[in-house]
C-alpha cells in the first residue's frame, strides 16, 4: 500500500506541475512579476495538499516571526525536492542563485528568468562571480529573500554536515541577516528514492543573525545553531515517528545524541 500511494503521489505531483505550467503560461508571462509569483506560491500549497491527502505526511513551521521584513539571506538544510519548494507561500519575494543550466529546461527556465533567479556557471570564478554578486546585491535591495543552501547539495537525514564557506562570503559582502532554517523533510522525502512516507515533522526558522559579524565568526555560528536545532528535531521526529524507517545516517546521529547526553549526566 505504500508503494502505490507513493507511486500514485509522484504521478499526481508532477502532472500538476507540469500541467499548471502548461496551462498558466500565457497569463502567468502577463501579469506583473510579482503577481505572477502566486502561481508558483500555489503549486506548492497544492502539493502539501497532495502529499498531506494521499501520503499521509503533514508538516509545521516554527519561527515565522523571524524572517525580516527587508532583505535577508534564507539558509535551510537541504535533504530533499520537497525543501526546494516548500517554503515558498511564506515568503514575500524569495530568489534563488541556481545552476545556470536550469534555465535552459523549457517552461521551468522560463518561469525562473520570469523571477529574476540568479543563474551561475558553478565553474566559473572571477567576473563571472562578481556579476552574480552584483545581481544579489539588486534583488536584495528590493527587499527580496535570497535562498541559499550552506551544505550546496542534499544531504541524507543526520549525516555529518559539510558547509561551504561561500555562504559567509555572501553575508559579509551583501550585509543582511542570514536566516538559519533546521528541518527534516529527507525522512519523509528521501533524496534518490521514489517512496515516500507517511508522518508529522517540524520546520524550525531559527532567529536571523545579524550582519556585523566576523565572516569566519558567523560561519562557525551558523553551524552551530542550525546543527544544534537540527539534532533536536532529528530526535522529536524519530520518536513521534516511531513506523518511520530511519537511514543509517539518522540512526548514527541519534545514537551519537543519545551517548553525549549520557556523557553529560
Amino acid at each position: 500500500m505504500l508503494k502505490l500511494r507513493s507511486a500514485l503521489f509522484n504521478t499526481l505531483f508532477y502532472a500538476n506541475l507540469i500541467l499548471r505550467m502548461v496551462v498558466l503560461t500565457p497569463i502567468y508571462f502577463i501579469l506583473p512579476r510579482k503577481i505572477a509569483y502566486e502561481i508558483p506560491k500555489n503549486w506548492a500549497r497544492s502539493s502539501h495538499w497532495l502529499m498531506k491527502n494521499i501520503v499521509g505526511t503533514t508538516f509545521e513551521i516554527e519561527g515565522l516571526e523571524n524572517i525580516p521584513t527587508t532583505g535577508c539571506i534564507f539558509a535551510p538544510k537541504h535533504q530533499s525536492f520537497w525543501d526546494t519548494y516548500a517554503l515558498l507561500p511564506n515568503l514575500n519575494d524569495p530568489v534563488y542563485i541556481l545552476k545556470r543550466e536550469l534555465l535552459w529546461i523549457p517552461l521551468f527556465g522560463w518561469y525562473a528568468m520570469k523571477q529574476r533567479m540568479i543563474p551561475v556557471n558553478r565553474a566559473a570564478r572571477g567576473k563571472v562571480m562578481l556579476k552574480v554578486m552584483e545581481r544579489a546585491k539588486q534583488e536584495m535591495a528590493k527587499g527580496r529573500e535570497l535562498i541559499i543552501y550552506p551544505e550546496g547539495t542534499r544531504r541524507p537525514p543526520g549525516a555529518e554536515p559539510q558547509y561551504r564557506y561561500g555562504i559567509a562570503r555572501l553575508y559579509r559582502d551583501l550585509n543582511v541577516p542570514v536566516v538559519p532554517v533546521a528541518m527534516h523533510p529527507g525522512l519523509f522525502w528521501p533524496r534518490r528514492s521514489t517512496m515516500r512516507y507517511p508522518g508529522h515533522f517540524k520546520v524550525r526558522i531559527l532567529p536571523p543573525i545579524e550582519p556585523g559579524l566576523d565572516p569566519d565568526a558567523f560561519f562557525k555560528k551558523l553551524i552551530q545553531v542550525t546543527e544544534q536545532a537540527s539534532d533536536e528535531l532529528l530526535v522529536e521526529t524519530a520518536t513521534n515517528n516511531p513506523n518511520l524507517p530511519l537511514p543509517p545516517t539518522a540512526i548514527k546521529r541519534l545514537e551519537e545524541i543519545k551517548a553525549m547526553k549520557n556523557q553529560d549526566g
